[in-house]
């Protein structure tokens, strides 16, 4: 018998249909996972779902899939090739971003436009590309539906949450469908926390006023863009189907969802990088080293000429949830590329506690105050990463961790309000 790919791939499809909605997911059956005792039964994502339900939410459709590595299975099977090999499913392209769509370059990078050998689709690049000159592309890749299917971070400026804004923009100009495929925030969606952009400082690492650390998944974040902010981008909101997952509650970080980890990007690396990225992010925007060319990006932060004292002052100031470990380091590339840094290792030990962003600030404050050389990047790249140039003028003024973090409390309050009406996980 001859075994063909198509057929191959197909085999294993993902089993029975669970109900949609926040009682579903929060009441869904739970039983430890192998391997983990104690943890939550396995997550069922949004591709899963829509895999079980024969892909009824795409029938007749010519569809494109935006997506990266981290689209998997539970099996670590790539997205696209399961649907490639599914004779229910019309794929006709796949979109990739920063990163592309394998996953190969480094930040500010993509792949381009080619032929994907494995399943000879046209892969085209999004990267850079918005508004009309995004629908045209769209539009001339001849699909009716596009599906989102990626890994988020849960930070602000992660900028795959701004591919998904950017291409539902684009849909809605083009007149196309849009699907979301839902997947955890690895880091839990109990609370925002952080400031909220300020629209004047809008770019690819922000295009719209949500927190810092916003506390959602990307499927309640394409509900929110289409409720507040599509309209006045695009002229309408985008017709918009999201398929929820089951088995996740607010509370859940990711190893507690049963789901293989893959680098959505490559200083990604786990999702304890994930636990600290929305603060630690932060210190792209000085002339520090934040981790890159290190197995710790943005764990391990540092400069050359920095010593213990950073790691004192940090922990001196009594942060919930971590401590700070003296460390030093030569990056591989990066800030500091084959010279030693000296600087500080993050080490969360209790994550219910823990605020991100609360603790990037005192370690930007320390670290001015310790170092001499500190200074932030001359482009003020600091400005876009953080929304506005209110953290980098408070702190060159002098405030201390309390005074920058209370002066958006107002502004974080009223964006948790917004966000409620969005959330569909309890």
């Amino acid at each position: 018998m001859t075994v063909s790919r198509r057929t191959l791939l197909t085999t294993g499809a993902t089993g029975a249909m669970w109900p949609a909605g926040p009682a579903a997911a929060a009441g869904a059956h739970r039983t430890a996972v192998a391997g983990r005792p104690g943890s939550a039964a396995r997550v069922r994502t949004g591709f899963e779902r829509l895999a079980a339900d024969g892909y009824r939410l795409l029938a007749g459709q010519r569809v494109g899939v935006i997506t990266n590595q981290s689209g998997i299975t539970a099996d670590a099977r790539g997205v696209v090739d399961v649907m490639h090999a599914d004779q229910r499913v019309r794929l006709t392209a796949v979109f990739g971003a920063e990163h592309g769509y394998r996953g190969t370059p480094q930040a500010g990078l993509s792949e381009g436009d080619y032929t994907d050998p494995a399943t000879g689709l046209p892969v085209l690049d999004t990267y850079r590309k918005s508004g009309q000159r995004l629908a045209e592309v769209f539009t001339r890749a001849g699909v009716d539906t596009l599906v989102y299917d990626s890994q988020d971070a849960g930070a602000r400026f992660y900028t795959c949450i701004w591919t998904l804004y950017d291409c539902m923009v684009a849909a809605a100009l083009a007149g196309k469908r849009f699907v979301v495929l839902d997947r955890p925030n690895p880091v839990s969606g109990r609370e925002a926390y952080g400031p909220v952009l300020d629209p004047r400082y809008a770019t690819f690492v922000g295009r719209a006023p949500i927190a810092q650390a916003h506390g959602m998944t990307v499927a309640e974040l394409a509900l929110l863009y289409n409720g507040e902010f599509l309209p006045a981008a695009a002229g309408r909101a985008v017709e918009l189907s999201v398929v929820e997952m089951t088995g996740w509650r607010r509370a859940d970080f990711f190893d507690s969802t049963g789901l293989p980890w893959v680098p959505p990007s490559p200083n990604m690396a786990t999702p304890d990088t994930a636990l600290v990225y929305a603060g630690t992010g932060l210190f792209e925007g000085t002339n520090m080293s934040e981790g890159r060319g290190t197995v710790r990006p943005f764990e391990m932060l540092g400069a050359e000429g920095l010593d213990g004292r950073w790691a004192r002052e940090a922990n001196a100031a009594g942060l919930p949830g971590v401590h700070f470990r003296e460390a030093y380091y030569v990056p591989t590339f990066g800030a500091f590329q084959g010279r030693t840094v000296g600087g500080v290792h993050l080490h969360v030990h209790d994550r219910a506690a823990y605020d991100p962003v609360r603790t990037a600030v005192a370690l930007l404050v320390t670290a001015k105050r310790t170092w001499s050389g500190f200074a932030w990047r001359p482009d003020r790249f600091i400005d876009k990463l953080s929304g506005s140039d209110r953290l980098r003028t408070m702190i060159d003024a002098g405030a201390d961790t309390d005074a920058v973090t209370g002066a958006w409390q107002e502004e974080l309050t009223a964006f948790r309000t917004v966000r409620r009406k969005y959330l569909r996980y309890r």
